[in-house]
């Protein structure tokens, strides 16, 4: 079977991704509220009793919003570092204490066949991460709410076979658009979102014979396209020199307000 996933849900309203294989099946972040992320799951043939755990990457609202619901009512297990937990227990609510699992940045566990490794990153909160999953030599990384993208976050996802990864905002929409300038200025800093720019300059570097696919997520519905962040990543890797054919590797859409298909991570 291999990894497969879908992203239920990915930008500033809410953030939530199944990655699942033969032996585990796992929600990174469950940042819409209950009813909405079971509707979600219902698209994609899913329910909450299939999720053997929630892997949290930071606390903020849009990748919590629903995280204690969900875990209450379907007596799911939620792991998270030890910061994270601290500013999990503010907003949560009560979690049993067989649910609350401690996973340190970089530790790596194993859901069966499905091995999880996290990986620190730069973003305004307590201890923000990101995933890797890997069964056998398959390879997936999901990668959002990344100021930049440091040296240590390229070695972590690299030779990914699919990524997911942040595409936020264009610069230039940003800087003309309607949020005051500390909002700006937080959102364009090392600790706050990645652009397209630096999603194509990233996947310049991080484009092998190996990777197939890279789904643009995390998009800002007031200052980002689809087409526009595609477009303007495509571009950035062209112009330092990756070129490629659809067919060789191609850039997906996610979205705020439905599901992707599932993927499978071995499928060319």
């Amino acid at each position: 079977m291999g990894i497969r996933f879908t992203v239920l849900s990915s930008g500033s309203t809410g953030n939530a991704t199944v990655v699942a294989n033969e032996s585990a099946t796992v929600l990174i972040d469950a940042g819409l509220s209950a009813r909405r992320i079971d509707e979600l799951m219902k698209e994609r043939d899913l329910s909450g009793e299939q999720i053997d755990a929630i892997l949290v990457t930071h606390e903020h609202s849009d990748h919590i919003k629903g995280l204690g619901a969900v875990a209450r009512k379907y007596n799911i297990p939620i792991y998270a570092n030890e910061k994270t937990w601290e500013e999990l227990d503010k907003s949560i609510g009560k979690i049993a204490d067989e649910n609350r699992v401690i996973m340190e940045t970089g530790e790596a566990l194993d859901f069966g066949t499905l091995r999880v490794e996290s990986f620190g990153i730069s973003h305004d909160a307590a201890e923000p991460v990101a995933y890797s999953f890997y069964d056998g030599d398959e390879k997936l990384s999901v990668a959002t709410d990344l100021g930049y993208m440091s040296d240590k976050v390229k070695e972590a996802i690299a030779d990914s076979d699919v990524l997911v990864l942040e595409s936020n905002h264009d610069i230039e929409m940003l800087r003309m658009g309607k949020y005051p300038w500390n909002i700006k200025r937080r959102i364009l800093s090392d600790v706050g979102h990645l652009s397209n720019e630096a999603a194509g300059e990233a996947m310049s570097e991080l484009l092998t014979a190996k990777t197939k696919r890279t789904y643009l997520a995390h998009l800002s519905r007031d200052h980002n396209m689809m087409d526009l962040a595609k477009m303007t990543v495509r571009g950035t890797m062209e112009d330092r020199g990756c070129f490629f054919k659809d067919t060789e590797f191609k850039l997906c859409d996610t979205y705020y307000d439905r599901p992707t298909p599932w993927d499978k991570v071995g499928d060319s």
